[in-house]
This record gives C-alpha cells, structure tokens and sequence, in this order.
C-alpha cells in the first residue's frame, strides 16, 4: 500500500481511530464498521504488553480498513499492519526521538518491507502532561506560540518529512486550538493530521473545520465506546 494515497493533503476530513494495543477493545472495531472510519491507527508511547501484532491482525479480521502503526519506539513495528508512520518528535530536542529509535528501526523495517510515511510530530501543550512527554523527556509547544508551531511543521518539510502531526496529548484538556491548525495548514504543502483531547462532536467538528485532513479519536472511545456515533457525524 502506497501511503500517500492514503493520506493526501487534499483530503476532505477524515476521521481515524487511535488503538493502544494494552487497552485493545474488539467491541470498537465491531462498531467502527457502521462509520466513516478511514483507518486505523495503532501503538502507543509505552506499551506493556507485547501483543502488537496479535492487535493488528485481530482488527483485519473485523475490519477491512487500513491499519497503521503509530509507534513509540523501534519494537512497535509488525509485517502484519499496512504501513507505518515513521515519526519524527521534530518539537523537541531529543535526538533520540528525532534519528536515534530509527536507526534502531530501520533495518527491521527494510527487512519488513512495511510501507512507511515519515511525519513530523510535533507536541503542542493541551494542559496535561502527556506520556509522551514523560517517555521522550521533551517539552510541548505553548499553544499561543503559533509561529514556533508553524516554523517547526515548516521545518519538517523543508527536511522532506511527508505528513505532519499536530498532538494535544492523550487525554489533553484542550485540543490542538483552530489558530494553530489554520496556520500549519496555510504555510506547509502536507497532510495534516490532528489528535488529543478530541471527546465530542464540537471538537471534532471544529478541528475538522480548521482543515486537518485526518482527526484522531483515541483516548474518548477508550473510556466510551457509543461515543464514536456522535463523533462520526462530523464526517
């Protein structure tokens, strides 16, 4: 599977469920069948079970939609998914999170010959501290420094990067604001990926209406999963 056909610039907002393989819930998958989902994303900042791969190919026997590892680290990688989005934590400062786990990685993923998309993560401070700032030991972008936001998603495509990330966090109190999504949006020529914080129709609808590409609903369908019909009437 090309990846870039997946995940186009020019898509019309998409809604994509993020799946943490530790709190993997088939009754979502089964759900998810009824609505405009357009793929699945999954992985997580710190897994601890090791069921990846069972995860992956128990969604494709619900499912007929794609299925992408959004990985953590360079053990969250698996044949068995359709691609993989190859992040690069581009607003923080960590080489660890910006070459090191993929160099870790890369070999595997060769071997595997998994599609990837290599996308610019950037953490964007949703007023709670999210895992993944804990794990990468790196700061989010204050939400009012719209320029910083912007500078770095330009950055990520200037250095070839093919999607950008926008994240709040998982379980953010406040989503990536419209300002900041209209101005990556503005300023960069790649798909636009938004996620955190996303817990109702509102949300949705109006980080859809910034102009992300794909909305990601994570953290909400964990802890409600009959949310995901109120949430796809924004798409």
């Amino acid at each position: 599977m090309k990846l870039n056909k997946l995940i186009s610039r020019n898509a019309k907002p998409k809604l994509v469920l993020l799946i943490d393989p530790d709190k993997y819930n088939p009754e979502l998958i089964k759900l998810s069948v009824k609505y405009p989902v357009a793929f699945f994303l999954v992985g997580g900042s710190e897994l601890k079970k090791d069921n990846l791969t069972e995860v992956i190919k128990s969604i494709k026997k619900i499912s007929k939609k794609p299925v992408i590892i959004f990985p953590g680290d360079e053990k969250q990688i698996s044949k068995d998914a359709d691609g993989l989005l190859l992040l690069s934590l581009i607003s923080g400062r960590n080489a660890e999170y910006l070459i090191g786990k993929h160099v870790k990685a890369a070999s595997i993923i060769k071997q595997t010959g998994i599609a990837t998309m290599s996308t610019g993560y950037i953490l964007i401070n949703g007023e709670k501290i999210s895992t993944t700032q804990k794990i990468t030991k790196t700061k989010a972008i204050n939400s009012r420094a719209t320029k910083l936001i912007t500078d770095t998603a330009i950055a990520g495509e200037l250095l070839g990067l093919q999607a950008i990330y926008l994240e709040a966090g998982s379980g953010a109190r406040i989503t990536v604001n419209s300002k900041n999504i209209k101005a990556v949006k503005k300023l960069t020529n790649l798909p636009l990926i938004v996620g955190g914080g996303i817990d109702s129709l509102a949300k949705a609808k109006k980080v859809a209406d910034s102009g992300a590409n794909y909305v990601v609903i994570g953290n909400a369908l964990e802890k409600n999963i009959s949310l995901l019909s109120e949430i796809a009437k924004a798409f």
